[in-house]
């Protein structure tokens, strides 16, 4: 590649990346109106149609094509870049998270569960793989496998046991005396 085609190419990827982190970063505090995320979700998809990627932004360019989707909430158009980004660059766990959460929101809990524990296999010592695998395994109520992964998210980060009280995703295992039991060891 020539270099003002990488150059280009990085500032690119930037620009699009800056476009999504303008919706994202303040997004659960001030939630922008939905035709503003669209506005820059679409231009971020805009900018990433100007390059053919090189071989080794693809996995970058491919996660933020993802991005843009799950930002415009269209997390089912979002599950193919995910998972060519995802193959690309296996040990990258936010590829593999951002799969998780997309199927789990387009009703395929069993793919969004294989996602994280494929990201797992890359690196087990991610607190959000385990957090979020034990908020999925609590949706399909299975209460062994979740109390297990959330008491490991507790190991690797205990900052995680502030987010159980207002998780609806464990609704399903609250009485499970298990589960109880793990919520109330002080650490």
């Amino acid at each position: 590649m020539a270099p003002y085609q990488s150059i280009r190419e990085r500032q690119v990827l930037c620009e699009a990346e800056g476009c999504l982190d303008l919706v994202n970063v303040l997004a659960d505090r001030w939630p922008p109106r939905p035709e503003v995320r669209d506005r820059l979700a679409n231009r971020a998809l805009d900018l990433l149609a100007t390059v053919a990627p090189s071989a080794d932004a693809r996995a970058d360019w491919f996660y933020l094509i993802g991005h843009a989707y799950r930002t415009m909430e269209r997390y089912c158009d979002a599950l193919e870049p995910l998972k060519k980004s995802a193959e690309l660059a296996v040990d990258t766990v936010h590829a593999w998270l951002a799969l998780g959460w997309c199927y789990k929101r387009c009703g395929r809990l069993d793919l969004a569960i294989e996602s994280l524990e494929a990201g797992l296999l890359y690196d087990d010592h991610q607190a959000i793989l385990h957090y979020n695998l034990a908020c999925y395994w609590s949706l399909v109520e299975n209460h062994k496998l979740s109390v297990a992964y959330l008491t490991r998210a507790f190991e690797l980060d205990s900052e995680y046991r502030k987010l159980v009280a207002d998780e609806p995703d464990f609704d399903a295992v609250r009485e499970d005396p298990e589960f109880q039991s793990l919520l109330t060891v002080v650490v």
